[in-house]
């Protein structure tokens, strides 16, 4: 898939502005004048979205047919400033120059939202909530909490009831190996100990591992669900006797759970270089044979990643599969998200009205429908249930290839895997749609659904230093009772004990 081009120079051109101004709001394009405004003096309305991109979304071309629809539509005249994907620093610019887009995308929840709320720069929506049916239904059904004192500022999309992320493995190694996927964990410790020591690949030396996993941000996602399976409960913290919040290395899972890597890291089933390794590097040494078990986002790149398999190893096969069970039978794999992007309408909107009308349409099913899939008779046609897409004149307007969605489909308001959208294109989409199914029913809910000022604040700080810890623990530098009793100390002195502060307080608010 086409790339969204990166910029060349700091703050204009680290933006893509793009401009189409259709001719909307005239009687022959559908569009009503305003109550009170004649036919002849109604003009459409300039509405400046500022958003994040996504690496897998076509580049958007001039006159594009699917922004002029939008316009017409919604009797604008859209302009969209776009950044590359996660670039935002370059909103957080261009918002400090005062220039206002009408309507913005950013990453939630961060102190710069929390600033520009706190100075008026966005503002509420509660005042357009009854014109944005969709928006309100969600924000009351499952997104209240994120009201800042009674009040909305916009629409954050968290992903908190599906997950994609599973625990994935060889499934031709398995089959040749005689094992079936692990259900426990001394299972999960016999499959990689043979994996390691039995030569799956077949090259006659012993130089495949167990385990990979990559470093994301500062934290260890993949091996949380070694302690789910030794009994902790919750994504995001744990709690002590007296019913106290506490952080989750505090929780007996811990030791135990550290106990257990440590002895993978000691028998060497840990790919010894999974701490430098980025998503990327993590995939290619799975295709490499390297390595039997890693965790993965599926969904959508189930076939990308087996093709991606077989395209070294021809009889390659990729499997998937709960996590392991602990000796009480618990288990999970990734904690429930906290963070994603929010869409809110800033107080440089010349018409907030149409700007609320903007972000309701994006998430609308009217809206889905006509970034999805395009304009029927023009992008696709039907045959009975099923869509026929025109991929000829789809990448005319920028779709990705192979059924997927118009530019401004990906991350604007909403992401495929929350509404489980795959294209009727998509290959093996029964099993990515089962993946979803597989991580949903593993993903671990939280103890407290926000992020307090100051988790946002000191998280950076305190995650390192158990990236740290955790890692000198795993690898023999630390005894692990000696490593949890310093992480905790550290750990509150560089701000958790203010994080444990508002934390145990929303807590107690929430019951």
């Amino acid at each position: 898939m086409n790339k969204i081009k990166k910029p060349a120079a700091l703050l204009l051109s680290a933006t893509m502005v793009f401009t189409l101004a259709a001719a909307c709001g005239k009687k022959e394009n559908g569009a009503s004048p305003e109550p009170g405004q004649s036919q002849a003096a109604e003009k459409p309305s300039k509405l400046v979205f500022m958003t994040t991109g996504d690496v897998a979304a076509g580049s958007l071309k001039g006159n594009d047919r699917i922004i002029a629809e939008i316009n017409k539509r919604l009797g604008i005249e859209l302009e969209l400033k776009i950044v590359p994907e996660a670039s935002y620093d370059k909103i957080n610019v261009a918002m400090a120059t005062g220039d206002y887009p009408d309507v913005l995308t950013i990453n939630y929840p961060t102190n710069s939202l929390s600033q520009w709320i706190n100075e008026g720069i966005v503002i509420p929506i509660n005042d357009y909530l009854n014109s944005m049916p969709t928006v309100k239904s969600k924000l009351e059904s499952s997104l209240s909490w994120t009201a800042v004192n009674g009040k909305y500022y916009g629409y954050p999309f968290i992903e908190q009831e599906r997950s994609n992320v599973n625990l994935v493995y060889r499934a031709d190694w398995l089959d040749k190996l005689g094992l079936k996927p692990p259900q426990t964990l001394d299972e999960f410790y016999e499959a990689l100990k043979a994996v390691a020591t039995k030569d799956p690949d077949g090259n006659g030396k012993n130089d495949t591992y167990g385990l990979t996993s990559a470093k994301n941000g500062a934290v260890v996602p993949t091996f949380d669900f070694i302690f789910y399976a030794y009994g902790l409960q919750n994504g995001d913290w744990a709690l002590d006797e007296k019913g106290s919040v506490i952080p989750k290395f505090e929780h007996p899972s811990f030791k135990k759970g550290m106990t257990f890597l440590k002895k993978l890291w000691d028998e060497k089933l840990i790919e010894p270089e999974y701490m430098l390794n980025d998503t990327q590097m993590k995939e290619q040494k799975f295709y490499q044979s390297k390595v039997g078990f890693m965790d993965a986002s599926l969904f959508r790149h189930v076939n990308r990643i087996e093709t991606s398999l077989q395209k070294l190893n021809p009889n390659g096969k990729l499997g998937f599969a709960a996590p392991p069970a602990g000796p009480e039978g618990t288990r999970g794999m990734s904690a429930a998200p906290k963070t994603g992007l929010f869409t809110a309408i800033t107080k440089g909107s010349k018409n907030p009205e149409k700007a609320a009308k903007f972000i309701e349409f994006m998430l609308s099913k009217e809206g889905r429908d006509l970034l999805q899939l395009g304009i029927e008779g023009v992008h696709y046609t039907k045959d009975g249930d099923k869509i026929v897409y025109n991929e000829e004149e789809r990448a005319k307007d920028s779709f990705a290839s192979g059924g997927w969605a118009h530019p401004l489909a990906w991350g604007s308001v909403v992401w495929p895997l929350t509404e489980n959208y795959l294209p009727q294109t998509e290959p093996q989409a029964d099993r990515a749609k089962d993946s979803v199914r597989l991580a949903s029913e593993n993903m671990k809910p939280n103890l407290v659904k926000l992020r307090t000022p100051a988790e946002i604040e000191f998280s950076g700080v305190v995650n390192e230093l158990y990236y740290q810890y955790f890692t000198n623990m795993m690898i023999g530098k630390l005894d692990i009772d000696t490593g949890v009793a310093e992480l905790g100390k550290k750990w509150r002195e560089q701000g958790g004990s203010k994080i444990l502060e508002e934390v145990n307080q929303a807590f107690k608010d929430k019951k």
